[in-house]
């Protein structure tokens, strides 16, 4: 198949949902369309310019990417780890305003550092993204230009994000800029900084939040069904709040839920996991300048209001930190490589193993794959059959009439547990 537009990413189901491509493409011929529970790009065939162009391509995370050699690049002077990548500095912390770090995933660094920069005027806004306050459930991104605008959107997103109309309003705003996003959204954007120069002077810098995997939209609609909500009646919707790790919260006209995340999130499993996902393999997010997400490890896993972990990758960040810190906007304690790996271990280990696993069985059908600048580690037996039970998942969870059993499963775990 020729690699011309998009159309190739998609129909080798290498597409991540970013958007990015959307807004590069000179004669708009693509749109970013909901499609199965996924963000998928649609393209207009009459219109698109194919080899002529391909710039949709030249951004595309989803087709691969030289990670390691992008990561020198950007990152000479750093520290560097297997698992970790490049990086200058690692951190535990969380946000000295007790609202922000309560009500925010993990110890709120990430919503408090933007404010920080915001305030002192270091950026003009950042990418962020929030739920709609139209629906409460549609991911809505956006550039934050206020602390208001930056609080609206904390906390985790487990569904698809696509920043499909932000890089050209980047591009034609003045100012500097941040972008937090998804280790594949940074990928694509640091690919279309590279082509793009007035892009390219505008972000001040790419900020990821750790991802193991995403989820689809059915996972949303999963739970709204579990737990008997109608999506028309919420106000009010967060995957995570009130607290470290913090519980599923939903108001509506009828009821509202509060259901503890490591209740709800270990029943999702690998159902809803969206397929370009099971080949990823960055896990922090190696071309980010600041990585941000939990510390799933005692004692910091002990803390009931919240704790983050960053990786730091330039000076530049450092010192900002530092300077956070002594303006008392954060609390900031180093922390070690291998501590926070094995904060990570159960999703972190496992990754280039079972990502190698299901691109081997992808080249035996003859089906086009990702490409990485470094060969991956070697899978094991048990990693093919992990991989082959989360096909087995994931074709449960794109049909709703099988999610009986995703209950059922659930159900009989959580009984296993109490014999």
């Amino acid at each position: 198949m020729k690699k011309n537009n998009i159309k190739f990413t998609v129909e080798n189901s290498l597409c991540t949902g970013c958007g990015i491509c959307e807004d590069v493409c000179p004669t708009r011929s693509i749109q970013i369309t909901k499609i199965k529970g996924e963000n998928i790009p649609i393209l207009n065939e009459t219109t698109c310019l194919g080899s002529k162009c391909a710039r949709c391509l030249k951004v595309c995370p989803g087709i691969g990417i030289d990670i390691r050699t992008k990561a020198k690049e950007h990152f000479k002077t750093t520290q560097e780890d297997r698992y970790i990548g490049h990086y200058t500095a690692l951190y535990t912390g969380y946000s000295n305003d007790y609202e922000i770090r309560y009500h925010s995933a993990s110890g709120g660094v990430t919503s408090q550092f933007l404010i920080y920069l915001l305030e002192k005027k270091i950026i003009n806004g950042a990418v962020v993204t929030a739920f709609s306050e139209t629906d409460h459930v549609t991911p809505i991104s956006y550039i934050a230009r206020t602390k208001e605008d930056i609080l609206k959107a904390r906390s985790s997103k487990y569904c698809p994000v696509s920043l499909n109309k932000i890089g050209n309003e980047i591009k034609n705003s003045a100012g500097k800029y941040v972008i937090v996003g998804l280790p594949c959204h940074i990928q694509g954007f640091r690919k279309r900084a590279e082509i793009d120069k007035k892009f390219r002077e505008n972000v001040i810098g790419y900020f990821s939040i750790y991802c193991s995997s995403n989820r689809t939209y059915y996972a949303q609609d999963f739970l709204l069904k579990k737990y008997d909500i109608q999506k028309k009646d919420i106000s009010y919707f967060s995957y995570r709040d009130n607290g470290c790790l913090g519980n599923l919260s939903v108001k509506s006209i009828t009821k509202e839920i509060s259901v503890p995340f490591i209740n709800y999130y270990g029943s999702l499993r690998s159902f809803f996991k969206p397929r370009r996902c099971l080949t990823c393999i960055d896990h922090y997010g190696a071309l980010a300048d600041v990585c941000f997400g939990d510390i799933h490890l005692p004692p910091y896993s002990e803390d009931k209001v919240g704790i983050s972990s960053w990786v730091v990758r330039t000076p530049f960040f450092n010192e900002l930190f530092k300077q956070a810190v002594a303006e008392k906007y954060i609390t900031m304690h180093i922390l070690d490589a291998k501590t926070l790996n094995e904060s990570q271990k159960t999703m972190l280990y496992p990754k280039q193993r079972r990502a190698q696993a299901i691109i081997n069985m992808d080249r035996l059908i003859g089906k086009e794959t990702v490409k990485y600048d470094f060969e991956l580690e070697k899978p094991q037996l048990k990693d093919y059959i992990s991989e082959i039970l989360c096909q087995i998942q994931r074709y449960i969870g794109k049909h709703p009439s099988l999610w009986w059993v995703i209950d059922y499963l659930y159900n009989k775990s959580v009984n296993n547990k109490k014999k």
